[in-house]
């Protein structure tokens, strides 16, 4: 029903690959054997260019698409590709319906009042449980929380898309979406795979070598080729500063990451990289680039496209003033824009403790002492509920946790791209896991033009 506008959307001649999916999603749509398709597609194969071009044939036949992923990040890439709006799949499945016990919004499963509608998710294999603060979106299993959303529409259907040969969610074995196993258990689900590697990818040393990793993730061994490329380069921690320097001239800052193994590791290249190539001296100034990396509901309109302020979130700082220690930790009022958005601004409490801090975000005992203390400033209301309610509406109890963003993890990175990446060795031994090459694999197919492998030992390059 759709295969031949599909191909007229697409702009190479197809692989048998991808003729085999662009005949899939087709019968997908134009039969009732099922309501989900799941998309393996490994990097290389061209699996951007056909999802993008069953999107715009849809959208031309009047067919009503709605394009959403894991991340703001991940989402902004998705818009970017198929030149259509997308969203959160938080912001699109979810509304917020009250406070839960832990001071944080609630939010439950919004109703689904889109009719014969495709749900095309991207980076699926960010999609997992997560056991902490999300827990307070729905069941906090947001898998099943999303098949439900679309079989709660009337004939909705839902598209898969992702690489199970990168890293799953924090603290899984494997990306439950990419799963057959977990998949099953939903029923009235079909599969397809893009894995042989495009014409157009066989120059690329990004792509081959991704190719090389994700082909033989057992092998234990990392085996690098930077011979005949110019997109994979080699160099020493004596070389990083000019390199650095190089990418931003040539790609841009907003087009630059350094991709690192542990938070301890970015703290060191962000505190670098801002003295020795920025030469930055104060501690936060207009125009930083910063990640939060905790999730807060305050601050946004209710009819913000954000839907709330992630963990990973991506800002720009505009202004920042009004320091002030309290609690033992320091705030700052600070001004943001959030390029991943449409540059949305907002004004709110900063913390800064977490700049330079080796740990993810304020410690349990930083989060506590901040509870207690704000808890204390209510003391004076003698009902619990009222003085509950003060503290979590409270702009330091709900302060952003920042940390710098010129350097992030692997996790942090996934599902966003750039331009340019420089990946940190992040290996001590010659013997690695699967998960360890899963790491590198996810690693270089962040970048889209060039990748600088930083400290490598010989022994990972043939």
């Amino acid at each position: 029903m759709f295969y031949d506008e599909f191909l007229r959307e697409f702009s190479f001649e197809p692989t048998p690959c991808q003729d085999n999916f662009f005949r899939g999603v087709s019968d997908f749509l134009s039969t009732d054997d099922g309501d989900i398709m799941v998309i393996n597609g490994y990097a290389g194969t061209g699996k951007t260019s056909a999802v993008s071009a069953v999107i715009n044939a849809l959208t031309k036949r009047r067919f009503r698409c709605v394009l959403m992923a894991p991340t703001g990040r991940a989402a902004k890439v998705l818009s970017q590709i198929s030149g259509k709006s997308a969203q959160t799949i938080h912001k699109g499945i979810y509304r917020q319906k009250g406070v839960g016990d832990n001071g944080w919004g609630q939010f439950s499963l919004a109703p689904n009042k889109f009719k014969h509608t495709l749900f095309v998710v991207d980076e699926a294999s960010l999609i997992g449980v997560d056991a902490s603060s999300l827990a307070n979106f729905g069941s906090g299993d947001l898998l099943s929380d999303l098949v439900q959303y679309v079989r709660n529409g009337d004939d909705c259907r839902l598209l898969l898309v992702g690489d199970s040969a990168q890293l799953p969610p924090v603290g899984m074995d494997e990306s439950p979406a990419l799963d057959r196993n977990c998949m099953d258990l939903f029923g009235g689900v079909s599969y397809l795979s893009l894995n042989t590697v495009v014409r157009q990818a066989e120059g690329s040393g990004i792509l081959q070598n991704a190719t090389a990793l994700r082909t033989d993730l057992d092998a234990g061994r990392l085996a690098i080729r930077t011979e005949g490329f110019a997109d994979v380069k080699r160099i020493g921690g004596g070389e990083l500063i000019d390199a650095l320097n190089s990418a931003y001239s040539e790609f841009g800052e907003d087009e630059t990451i350094v991709i690192c193994r542990s938070n301890k590791k970015a703290v060191r290249y962000n505190l670098g990289i801002r003295s020795m190539v920025d030469f930055k001296e104060e501690k936060l100034l207009r125009g930083d680039k910063l990640m939060i990396v905790k999730n807060c509901y305050q601050f946004l309109d209710e009819e913000s496209p954000m839907g709330y302020i992630a963990n990973g979130d991506v800002a720009r700082l505009e202004r920042i003033g009004n320091f002030e220690d309290r609690y033992g930790l320091h705030f700052a009022s600070a001004t943001l824009t959030f390029p991943d958005y449409d540059d949305e601004r907002i004004v709110a409490k900063v913390l800064l403790d977490t700049l330079e801090s080796d740990s993810a975000s304020l410690t349990s005992q930083q989060q506590s002492a901040l509870y207690e203390g704000v808890n204390e400033d209510y003391s004076h209301i003698n009902s619990k509920k009222r003085r509950y309610e003060q503290v979590r509406e409270d702009p330091y109890y709900n302060a952003l946790q920042l940390k710098y963003a010129q350097a992030i993890t692997c996790h942090k990175a996934q599902g966003g791209q750039w331009d340019c990446v420089f990946i940190d060795c992040p290996f001590w031994e010659d013997e690695m896991t699967r998960d360890d090459l899963k790491w590198m694999y996810t690693a270089l197919t962040r970048a889209k033009k060039k990748v600088y492998l930083v400290n490598f030992r010989d022994a990972y390059y043939i």
